[in-house]
């Protein structure tokens, strides 16, 4: 396989937890390579290493052996306080429990990780037009002063989403993204998805239990005892 020096390099990952008895290995040695612009779904039963992998990939764990590059940066060579600016730069999360702050709005919610110490801002009037813009494009402008507890499901989800993309990361990642969604807000949630990792032109990884969605991807792979392979 070529390195992608503009993108996503793992290489041989392994995560072990110690336990009384022998380690408890969740993730054995694996390898992938994802370039921008390009998107995979991971399937897998539970407590295969999905969510485990998807915590390394965005710097949240570190691995007990491995390496893992991010456009050619190995995020764990950083200080903590760097690792924390990289992530926030670098990196959009969206987990299938939105973590939106129920006292701020949906706009204040996006706006959210441009605020946090160390990050180079371009500027609050800029800014606050791109969440606004990404608000948007998920359907939600004109609530954009609606705070989570006046939102459904699917609304918070969008915040999320739209939250992720604010600092136009390099490498988006999603835990279950339509896992609390029913079928009409799953659907519009993984195009959203789609559409906007596109025009971001980012690496999309997605952790789903869903078929439907993963079809969705030219890219596949299974989690099987913490091994992936890829899908036909």
């Amino acid at each position: 396989m070529t390195p992608y020096l503009q993108g996503l390099l793992v290489r041989e990952l392994r995560k072990e937890y110690v336990t009384r008895g022998d380690p408890l290995v969740v993730l054995r040695n694996i390898s992938l390579e994802i370039g921008p612009g390009e998107a995979m779904a991971i399937m897998g039963p539970s407590g295969s290493g999905k969510s485990t992998l998807l915590h390394l990939l965005g710097t949240l764990d570190r691995p007990t052996a491995g390496s893992i590059s991010i456009n050619g940066k190995n995020p764990f060579e950083f200080s903590e306080a760097d690792l924390a600016v990289f992530r926030n730069r670098e990196i959009g999360l969206v987990f299938q429990d939105h973590h939106l702050l129920p006292q701020c709005s949906a706009l204040e919610n996006v706006l959210i990780p441009t605020l946090k110490p160390g990050q180079v801002k371009e500027g609050t009037g800029i800014m606050e037009a791109r969440a606004m813009n990404l608000l948007d494009q998920v359907g939600l402008a004109k609530r954009s002063d609606y705070r989570p507890p006046e939102l459904s499901g699917g609304e918070r989800q969008r915040v999320a989403l739209a939250r992720s993309l604010i600092n136009r990361p390099r490498l988006i990642l999603a835990d279950e993204p339509t896992g609390n969604l029913d079928r009409a807000n799953a659907e519009a949630m993984t195009d959203l998805l789609i559409k906007l990792h596109q025009e971001e032109k980012a690496i999309l990884v997605v952790v789903t239990h869903s078929l439907n969605l993963a079809n969705r991807f030219s890219r596949k792979g299974e989690m099987l005892d913490g091994s992936l392979r890829d899908m036909i």
